[in-house]
């Protein structure tokens, strides 16, 4: 089953899409609105790397200067190359997948790239490889500050391998940011193997409390959600085989921090300094925290740790600690469906 899962997404990218015209759903279309300051960044990108990107969403987070980047799935490299003038020429932005097709293209437009960018030596590389097993492209323990990845998991039949191989990879404090294909429930085994389904990103999409508790059970319990989008099915064979599925493109955000597996209230405050030059004026956590520049924010103590453990701490006052408890945080029910919560813990 895993390798006809390898081969038909191998075949689905490398020879049955010719670009993203060919798409049947937009699952694999990018949804939302893309940030200001990504916008002319993508406009040095070179036009038949545009034509062939299948990613579900714009995952790229702010404040990656000097960084060491990993794009899980890289294609053939929009989301490699917009990030390696993030990070700019002392950064690094490693690439890994498993499709030698779009791998060729991706190389092919490297030192279109670096003159685009002004780099005298790439800071870019790609590798052949699986996302499941990261030590075959040499990455170590605690070696990568931001992991990102663009509507790929889902074509993984070994998920939980490839979050043990982030958190692995990850240095303490270190940013998992991704979007991904999620449904409201468990996907039957029929549409789970349909070729066109799998290749859509839709077969293999994660129900929403599996990976809860697919992420608990690798010690990350806290998870927040940036964006949430319903996927359009555009055939109507495909909707008749879906019935009852309900299936959204979201952008996820956590960290490797130690987190409680609820939000508790330990008193803390943050403020935001204003001093992410990609969002100098407020800072969006997620989709219900969002810190306006010196206004300062009560806070559960898993927010106080991703804003004070991470590397965004340099960019906030978090006052308090952990010594006095004041309870749960009151922040609704977190088993809400999919449609109005899916975000973790708080």
């Amino acid at each position: 089953m895993v390798a006809n899962v390898v081969n038909n997404v191998k075949e689905y990218y490398g020879k049955i899409l010719s670009n993203s015209n060919d798409l049947k759903t937009s699952a694999c279309c990018p949804t939302g609105e893309i940030s200001d300051y990504l916008k002319p960044l993508l406009a040095n990108i070179h036009p038949e790397i545009l034509s062939k990107s299948y990613g579900c969403g714009s995952p790229i987070p702010p404040d990656l200067k000097n960084k060491v980047v990993l794009d899980l799935g890289c294609g053939t490299g929009r989301d490699t190359y917009t990030v390696a003038q993030l990070v700019q020429e002392k950064g690094r932005v490693i690439g890994i997948d498993m499709t030698d097709e779009q791998l060729n293209i991706a190389n092919r437009h490297m030192q279109y790239h670096m003159d685009q960018f002004g780099y005298n030596q790439p800071n870019v590389s790609f590798h052949k490889g699986y996302i499941e097993d990261l030590r075959t492209i040499g990455l170590e323990d605690s070696s990568v500050d931001v992991v990102i990845s663009n509507c790929v998991i889902n074509l993984s039949s070994d998920k939980e391998s490839v979050f043990r191989e982030i958190f692995r990879v990850l240095k303490p404090g270190g940013e998992l940011y991704f979007s991904d294909v999620f449904a409201d429930r468990r996907i039957p085994e029929e549409i789970a193997k349909d070729p066109v389904f799998s290749g859509e990103c839709l077969g293999g999409a994660m129900y929403i409390e599996d990976f809860r508790r697919m992420l608990a059970s690798l010690g990350c319990f806290d998870y927040r959600t940036i964006t949430n989008n319903p996927i359009i099915l555009n055939e109507s064979e495909m909707k008749n085989l879906a019935g009852q599925i309900n299936f959204y493109s979201m952008t996820i955000r956590t960290f490797n921090c130690d987190f409680e597996d609820f939000c508790e209230d330990y008193g803390h405050v943050a403020s935001y300094l204003g001093t992410i030059n990609e969002n100098p004026n407020d800072f969006h956590l997620d989709n219900h925290h969002v810190f306006k520049k010196n206004e300062p924010v009560e806070v559960c103590g898993n927010t106080a740790k991703m804003l004070s453990e991470t590397s965004y701490k340099r960019h906030f006052k978090v006052v308090g600690n952990f010594e006095t408890h004041r309870g749960a945080c009151d922040y609704g029910d977190i088993r809400s469906p999919i449609q109005n919560q899916s975000e973790g813990c708080c």
